[in-house]
């Protein structure tokens, strides 16, 4: 049987708060940065294996704007099975190519079991980044990903990812480079985890960039355990909660193991 492809569309609901006027920006973001830089520096070392599942489940399984997607896949896993080819292009007068370039590289030590290399043309890529200035951010998402002029689009970075039960296809993200470092590295690091298959934000989720209350800007150890849980050669594309959930615990342990290597 042919399943067609589901569209997970995901942005940062924080992102898109913050794009308003610039006083609006500025005095948000304030207040959170000081809000997770507390938080950050009360974060215990070791978290209970229920949050930490339950931060999977959420993460994993559903989408962050269910409205833009459809179809069975929504709730069922969605990862690359074939070597990731990452395709950056820098279109900003900010150009923060180098930065993306370094956290790309990265991720393979964080997640071992990741296939990953950066390339020089698009036509091989199967996750392209678009890094772009917010005047041109919509006009971007439009004609590059969606190829619709008439798309409201939000926030100022997304991701969108294309999926089978076979696997990810493939993922876009646009992030814009002149509205700052921190909020630039903030929906770097987010979008590009997202874009590979952990789609859903969640408020919920204290210790972890995949929630919009959230000003996390680096892969956190919490994000790394579900990555890593995530990209588990046990944990098959298109796999329901209920097949994962026995196999939860184990497939923990081994991402706790991975993650203490690297801490």
């Amino acid at each position: 049987m042919r399943f067609l492809p589901l569209l997970v569309f995901c942005f940062s609901l924080s992102a898109g708060r913050l794009a308003k006027p610039h006083f609006y920006l500025h005095g948000l973001f304030g207040f959170f940065l000081i809000f997770s830089a507390n938080l950050a520096s009360s974060a215990p070392a070791h978290f209970p294996d229920a949050l930490v599942t339950e931060g999977f489940y959420r993460t994993v399984f559903g989408s962050e704007i269910r409205a833009l997607s459809w179809g069975s896949q929504t709730n069922r896993v969605k990862k690359y099975v074939t070597p990731i080819k990452i395709w950056i292009d820098n279109r900003s007068r900010v150009n923060r190519k180098a930065q993306v370039r370094r956290f790309v590289r990265s991720l393979p030590l964080y997640i071992p079991s990741l296939q990953l290399n950066l390339v020089k043309r698009r036509k091989d890529a199967n996750f392209r980044i678009f890094i772009v200035d917010d005047t041109d951010y919509a006009h971007t998402v439009r004609t590059e990903i969606f190829r619709n002029d008439a798309i409201k689009v939000p926030g100022q970075c997304i991701v969108r990812v294309l999926s089978r039960r076979s696997g990810i296809l493939g993922s876009d993200a646009v992030l814009v480079a002149n509205q700052g470092k921190a909020l630039f590295r903030r929906c770097m690091v987010e979008e590009i985890l997202q874009g590979l298959g952990p789609v859903n934000d969640d408020d919920n989720l204290l210790y972890s960039v995949f929630n919009d209350r959230s000003t996390f800007d680096y892969f956190t150890r919490f994000d790394r355990l579900i990555l890593n849980m995530l990209y588990h050669k046990r944990v098959k594309p298109g796999m329901t909660w209920r097949q994962v959930q026995p196999m939860a615990m184990d497939i923990l342990r081994d991402a706790k193991a991975i993650v203490a290597r690297h801490p």
